[in-house]
């Protein structure tokens, strides 16, 4: 990824987007083929010789135009026929984030692979449900991770459809009309470089496609944010469910040995603080002067690198983490145990109900045993089968059938074959 971003590889791409505009000329019959043929064998450019006319030019697109005539002889005046700046810029960054999405999209599968696995091998690991951070029924470990395996899953459907609004070139000239490129000169570059067609531009590419591109990216960084926030939560000393990879060596703390802190998912977290930042500054520079304005370009230059690099190490580094995660199922199980049975105050609620018991009176009946429970620390089964308004409706044996986690595996399985895991 930070190859693809290089300016070699920036200015690669640009003499890419002239060399097909020279040819398609060419095919045209506009221009001399033996010239286009020219242009195609020794057309280069020098980043040492841009670098010294920009420093001339103060305008780097036609600091390269001048580096790459240095490379050419009277074919040279071929070279941007008609073209305008934005042309080749735009284009040529079209091809660049096309490239980036293929990247992603690879790191995407790998990281959904992952979960995949870890979903199948905790589909029926116990654990509690929280909601609000406090117990609420118990769940499962894989049931999870199946949660977002499906959301990975939309993830990558909407970068393939940010790939298609981004993967689009415009060889429209100034202010879009097309008076010194004709349409077919512009069907043709964009074919040569396997590019959609901005249908209708201005002197640009309209910056909704690139804000659909970063804001995309952003939301894949909110995920990885959502995932890791829960590695973090049942990393904490008092949960201890998971924990992330520790390393022989690694340590923790500068004064505190024993710390095994959840540093990586952390870092996960704060980097898609900046990916939210990048996308509201895309969806600024959708809205430019009249055919455009460049304030959009000194940004774009930062967000659009930035944005794929920090998402392309975000994805590595939450795949290293969910392929080597530690997994405690019995701290899980004993933690289902700190709630004194709690969790399975809905069944009994249920059970009264089906007794015959209206249903405000049965929820105080249970509430009431179960703030006992809790306040006095004692087993919510206890409370209940020493309770008349419970024991006149259930004989023992129903209620004490109530306290069964293999309830909740029940239908976890239908979860897992709409997944098609």
């Amino acid at each position: 990824m930070a190859a693809l971003w290089t300016d070699q590889a920036k200015f690669d791409r640009w003499l890419e987007v002239e060399v097909a505009a020279c040819e398609a000329w060419a095919e045209l019959g506009e221009i001399p083929v033996e010239a286009a043929q020219l242009i195609r064998k020794n057309a280069r450019f020098d980043l040492a010789k841009v670098d010294e006319y920009l420093a001339i030019t103060h305008h780097d697109v036609t600091a390269f135009l001048r580096s790459v005539y240095d490379s050419l002889g009277e074919e040279g005046r071929y070279v941007h026929r008609g073209l305008t700046s934005s042309d080749v810029w735009d284009t040529a960054t079209g091809l660049q984030l096309r490239d980036a999405c293929d990247l992603l999209l690879v790191e995407v599968d790998r990281l959904s692979a992952v979960l995949e696995r870890q979903a199948k091998a905790h589909r029926d690991t116990l654990c509690a449900g929280r909601t609000h951070g406090v117990h609420a029924e118990p769940t499962t470990f894989g049931l999870k991770l199946a949660v977002w395996v499906d959301e990975m899953r939309r993830n990558r459907e909407r970068l393939v459809s940010a790939r298609a609004a981004i993967a689009v070139g415009a060889i429209s000239g100034t202010v879009g009309t097309h008076a010194t490129v004709p349409p077919a000169l512009e069907e043709i570059v964009c074919a040569r470089l396997g590019l959609g067609i901005e249908a209708a531009s201005t002197q640009i590419i309209q910056r909704d496609r690139h804000a659909q591109f970063v804001t995309t990216v952003a939301l894949i960084g909110a995920s990885l944010e959502k995932f890791a926030t829960e590695i973090r939560a049942l990393q904490k000393t008092e949960v201890l469910e998971v924990e992330e990879p520790f390393e022989e060596g690694q340590t923790g703390s500068s004064a505190m040995p024993h710390k095994r802190n959840p540093e990586k998912a952390e870092r996960v977290t704060g980097l898609a603080r900046i990916l939210r930042g990048y996308a509201l500054t895309a969806l600024e520079n959708v809205a430019l002067w009249h055919e455009r304005d460049i304030s959009h370009s000194s940004t774009e230059r930062i967000v659009f690198p930035d944005a794929c690099l920090v998402l392309d190490y975000m994805l590595s580094l939450f795949t290293g983490i969910m392929d080597r995660l530690v997994v405690y199922p019995d701290h899980m199980r004993g933690n289902l145990e700190r709630s004194y049975g709690l969790v399975f105050s809905q069944r009994v609620l249920l059970a009264l109900t089906e007794s015959g018991m209206g249903r405000p009176e049965a929820y105080a009946i249970v509430q009431r045993n179960a703030m006992q429970s809790w306040r006095e620390r004692r087993p919510f089964l206890d409370l209940l089968l020493a309770d008349p308004q419970v024991t006149s409706q259930l004989r023992e044996d129903e209620v004490r059938g109530l306290f069964d986690y293999g309830f909740y595996l029940t239908n976890i399985g239908a979860t897992f074959e709409r997944l098609g895991l």
